[in-house]
């Protein structure tokens, strides 16, 4: 798979990779993927002026911060805390995700227009920027360097995602 380092416009390392199948995906890959996606849906929904177009995309951003939040404390979590020396930064990222979930229930029951809509769209937006930094600067690399099998947890997690995108796609909540 051919991997080549970019620089977003905001300086932050961004990797391109040709897309392999979501299930051959190492934990980590999978993870930084959200990740990218994410990013750019924030990048996007910044751009947005109607207000129809803001909610969609919100709701776009809730849900997959809701089933990537879900694939990283059920699976992912887990299994690292068991891995690597120094466990506290996972104990950091599940109160960043208690935190995003409080703010996504908020959004998701609010309008657009409505006030603090968008300044609550903003904050999500830099608390999960602040978790990916800390999470791919951080806990990523010493996960990496443990004994995990990045390649059997990526499938495992791969499989749970595509479960919950599934739920999502008929309508249901993730669960």
């Amino acid at each position: 798979m051919a991997t080549k380092k970019t620089t977003r416009a905001d300086n932050r390392s961004k990797k391109e990779t040709e897309q392999p199948a979501m299930e051959e995906m190492s934990a980590i890959d999978l993870l930084e993927e959200d990740h990218r996606e994410v990013e750019e849906l924030f990048d996007e929904y910044e751009k947005l002026e109607g207000e129809s177009d803001k909610k969609q995309l919100a709701s776009k951003i809730c849900m997959a911060l809701q089933v990537h939040t879900m694939i990283e404390e059920e699976i992912f979590y887990l299994a690292a805390r068991e891995a690597i020396e120094k466990p506290e930064r996972i104990d950091e990222a599940i109160v960043e995700h208690a935190s995003a979930k409080q703010l996504i229930v908020e959004i998701e029951d609010m309008e657009p227009g409505e006030e603090l809509y968008d300044a609550k769209v903003k904050v999500l937006q830099e608390q999960v920027l602040h978790h990916v930094e800390e999470e791919e600067g951080e806990l990523f690399p010493q996960v990496e360097a443990s004994e995990l099998d990045l390649e059997a947890l990526g499938k495992k997690m791969a499989e749970r995602k595509a479960a919950l995108q599934e739920q999502v796609a008929h309508g249901e909540e993730p669960a």
